[in-house]
C-alpha cells in the first residue's frame, strides 16, 4: 500500500499538460491545450487540457479527471498501478514493503502479464550480457551488425538460451505462475503437456507499450535452415494486440512531436540502426501490414508521415492500396525509395548519419505522384491498363478529405498522366458521390458498433428530451458551476459586507431542494464544510471518491468554448466577459433557478385547483396561486424577462 504523504507528493508533482503531453500532442488555444482525444476516433480535436484546473475533459466521448485518472484510463491501470507510474515519471520514491516474487504475482490478471513481460526481459538481456553463450551468439551478433552497446541497453535486447525449457523453469522456480508465462506466449505446452520455450536460441527484440512496458517480444533465428522461421513475435495477449503497437514508438513519440513528423519502417534492425544514427523519430509496424489503429496512435503526435522503403518493387506495389487508409485519416504521406538493394538499416550503416538525412531530403515524394510513377511504369503502353491506374491513382486522391489538396493532386497528376484536369475531376466526383450516397444510408449498426453514449438507432428521443425539459437539472447544475468556479472568491457588493460567494450563494438556496442526486450531493457538501470552517474548492471535488460527483465536476469546470482574441485584435468587437460583473452572473444564476422552482409550485397549485371540488378551497388555493405569481413577476422583473400567462 502506498502511504497518503506519498499520494499527495505525487499528485501534486504531476503535471496535467506533461503527462498527457507524453501520449497527446497538444496545442494552445487561449489558456487551454487541445488535441485530439487517445480514447475515441476523431479528425477534429475535442481533447481539452487545462493546466490551471489539472484535468482533461473531451467534449466528444465525455471521458476526463486528473493526471492519475488519464493513466488509470490510458493505460487500463489500477490506482495504485497509475500513481506508481506517476511516481516513476517525477521521480518519487514510494517507500513499500519488498514482496516476495510470489507476491508479486497480484490479484489482477492483467498487471501480472506486465510483470512476467518485465521479468522475461530482464532474462533475456542477463542472459545475453552475462553467460558466455549469449556473449558469444547474442552479443556478437547485435555488434557484428553494428549496433553500439547504449542502444543495445536502451531498447533491452537480449538473448534467449538454446536450450529447450531454460526460461520457463527460471520462472518457475522463483515464483511465476505457468497459465501466465503460457498466455504471453513465452511458454508454449505440447498436446503431451511437455511445456518447452517459444523463443529458445533467437536473439530478442522486446516490444514496449505506449509508456514504456515490455508487453511482447521478436525473436529472431541465427540459424540457416529453411526449415526454422527467421522471426516468431509474441501472440495475441490482453496486453499485447499488434494491431496496435508500433515498434520503437515508445523511443520515438518525444521526437517524432518535435520534428513534427515520423518515419515509418519495415523491421526491428531499421529502426535501431536509424535512432542510432541520430534520427529518433522512427517507428515499425513490426512485420504487419500497417493497421487504422497504428495511422492513428502516429496521428496523435503529427500528420506528416515518411515511409522509407527498401526498393523491393512487388512489396512496394502491394503495399500501396493499404497506405491508402493514411490518407483517409488525414495524414500527409511522403515515400522515400532506397534503390541498389539497400534498406534504411543498410544504407545508414553503410553512409552515415549525415549522407542518410541528406538521402531522405532530396528523394522524398508525395504519396500520390510516387503512386502514380509506380502504376504508370507498370502499365507502360498498355491502353487498358493505364485507364485502371487512372481510376487507382484518383481513388487515394478521393480518400483525401481536404478538398484543396486533393484538388492540387489532380491538377500534378493530370500533367504527370498527361489527360485532362476535368476527366480527372469528373471520375473524382462519381467516387466521391458513391461514397457519400453509402455514409447517407449505412446499414443499421448493431449494439457493439455504437458509441456508448449514443442511444440504440431504434430508440426516439422526444420522451426523454420532454423529460428533461420538466426538471431543473440545467438550472441546478448551473448553480454548481458557478460555486466551483468562483464559491472561493472575495466579494464587495454593494449593500453587502465583505463574504465569500460560496457561502453566500448556500444562505441565498437554503429553502430550495436540489432533485438531481450529485447536485444535492455537492450542495450538501460545501453546507458541511462552510459550516465546519471551511471554504471547498473545485480541486475538493475534482478529487473527489465519488467517482460521479468528480465527472460532473469536470464537465461544469470545462468548456470547450474559447472566445478568439481576434473578435477585438481585428473586428474591434467587445465581448463581455460573465467575470466582468459577477454579481449579476451569480444571481442571475441563483434567480433562474428559484423561477423554475416557482414555475414548479405555479403548476402544482393549477393542478389542485382543477380537481378540487370545493369552492372555499378553491378560494384558499387561488388566493395562494396569486400570492406565489406575485413573487414570480418580481423575480422575472429582475432577470428582464416578461411573463404572458
Amino acid at each position: 500500500m502506498i502511504p497518503q504523504e506519498t499520494v499527495d507528493k505525487i499528485i501534486e508533482a504531476a503535471q496535467i499538460d506533461e503527462v498527457v503531453g507524453d501520449f497527446v500532442s497538444l496545442k494552445r488555444r487561449g489558456t487551454s491545450l487541445i488535441g485530439l482525444c487517445p480514447f475515441h476516433n476523431e479528425k477534429s480535436p475535442s481533447f481539452n487540457v487545462s493546466v490551471n484546473k489539472g484535468i482533461f475533459k473531451c467534449f466528444g466521448c465525455g471521458k476526463g479527471g486528473d493526471s492519475v485518472r488519464f493513466i488509470m484510463e490510458h493505460e487500463k491501470a489500477a490506482y495504485p498501478d497509475a500513481l506508481r507510474y506517476l511516481a516513476n515519471k517525477y521521480q518519487i520514491e514510494i517507500a513499500e514493503i519488498e514482496s516476495s516474487p510470489e507476491a508479486q504475482i497480484v490479484n489482477d490478471r492483467r498487471e501480472s502479464l506486465f510483470i512476467v513481460s518485465a521479468w522475461a526481459a530482464k532474462f533475456f538481456q542477463q542472459q545475453m550480457l552475462q553467460t558466455e553463450e549469449g556473449k558469444a551468439i547474442g552479443l556478437s551478433y547485435f555488434l557484428e551488425r553494428g549496433f553500439r552497446e547504449d542502444v543495445i541497453k536502451k531498447f533491452e535486447l537480449g538473448y534467449s538460451p538454446d536450450v529447450w525449457d531454460a526460461l520457463t523453469q527460471k520462472a518457475l522456480s522463483e515464483g511465476y505462475k505457468m497459465e501466465f508465462l503460457e498466455e504471453t506466449g513465452l511458454s508454449i505446452r505440447k498436446d503431451n503437456e511437455k511445456v518447452y520455450d517459444r523463443f529458445r536460441g533467437r536473439v530478442m527484440f522486446p516490444i514496449h507499450s505506449f509508456t514504456g512496458r515490455v508487453i511482447g517480444f521478436g525473436g529472431r533465428t541465427l540459424k540457416t535452415e529453411k526449415s526454422v522461421p527467421k522471426y516468431v513475435n509474441s501472440p495475441e495477449s490482453e496486453i499485447y494486440h499488434k494491431s496496435n503497437i508500433l515498434y520503437g514508438l515508445f523511443f520515438a513519440k518525444k521526437a517524432i512531436r518535435e520534428e513534427d513528423n515520423c518515419y515509418l519502417v519495415e523491421g526491428y534492425a531499421d529502426v535501431l540502426s536509424v535512432n542510432q544514427a541520430g534520427v529518433e523519430n522512427v517507428v515499425a509496424s513490426s512485420g504487419t501490414s500497417l493497421t487504422v489503429e497504428q495511422i492513428r496512435l502516429i496521428g496523435r503526435f503529427t500528420k506528416n508521415i515518411t515511409i522509407l522503403y527498401d526498393g523491393d518493387p512487388a512489396g512496394i506495389k502491394a503495399s500501396l492500396r493499404g497506405l491508402d487508409m493514411i490518407l483517409e485519416e488525414g495524414l500527409n504521406v511522403k515515400v522515400v525509395l532506397f534503390a541498389d538493394g539497400h534498406d534504411p538499416d543498410s544504407y545508414v550503416q553503410k553512409f552515415g548519419s549525415a549522407a542518410f538525412k541528406t538521402f531522405i531530403e532530396k528523394n522524398k515524394q508525395d504519396f500520390i505522384l510516387f503512386k502514380t510513377s509506380i502504376l504508370l511504369r507498370d502499365a507502360g503502353n498498355d491502353p487498358i491498363k493505364k485507364a485502371g491506374m487512372i481510376r487507382e491513382v484518383v481513388e487515394s486522391i478521393a480518400k483525401i478529405p481536404d478538398s484543396i489538396k486533393a484538388s492540387v493532386f489532380i491538377r500534378e497528376c493530370s500533367s504527370l498522366l498527361q489527360i485532362e484536369e476535368r476527366s480527372l475531376i469528373s471520375e473524382l466526383n462519381k467516387m466521391r458521390m458513391v461514397k457519400a450516397k453509402k455514409e447517407s444510408y449505412p446499414s443499421q449498426p448493431s449494439a457493439r458498433d455504437q458509441h456508448p453514449d449514443e442511444p440504440p438507432a431504434d430508440l426516439h428521443m422526444e420522451p426523454e428530451t420532454s423529460s428533461l425539459a420538466e426538471t431543473d437539472e440545467n438550472q441546478e447544475k448551473e448553480i454548481i458551476r458557478l460555486l466551483l468556479n468562483y464559491g472561493h472568491e472575495l466579494v464587495h457588493w454593494d449593500g453587502i459586507t465583505d463574504t465569500y460567494i460560496a457561502p453566500y450563494v448556500i444562505s441565498n438556496l437554503a429553502d430550495v431542494v436540489f432533485e438531481n442526486t450529485e447536485c444535492r450531493l455537492i450542495i450538501d457538501e460545501y453546507k458541511e464544510k462552510l459550516e465546519a470552517g471551511e471554504l471547498p474548492s473545485d480541486q475538493d471535488f475534482i478529487k473527489h471518491s465519488n467517482r460521479q460527483i468528480a465527472d460532473m465536476t469536470i464537465s461544469l469546470v470545462s468548456s470547450p468554448y474559447i472566445l478568439s482574441e481576434n473578435w477585438y485584435a481585428k473586428r474591434k468587437i467587445f465581448v463581455k466577459d460573465e467575470t466582468e460583473n459577477l454579481r449579476a452572473t451569480i444571481l442571475g444564476g441563483i434567480f433562474h433557478l428559484k423561477k423554475r422552482k416557482v414555475e414548479h409550485i405555479l403548476k402544482n397549485i393549477r393542478d389542485e385547483i382543477q380537481q378540487e371540488t370545493d369552492e372555499d378551497n378553491q378560494a384558499i388555493l387561488m388566493r395562494r396561486y396569486l400570492q406565489v405569481k406575485e413573487v414570480e413577476k418580481g423575480i422575472s422583473q429582475f432577470l428582464g424577462s416578461v411573463i404572458i400567462k
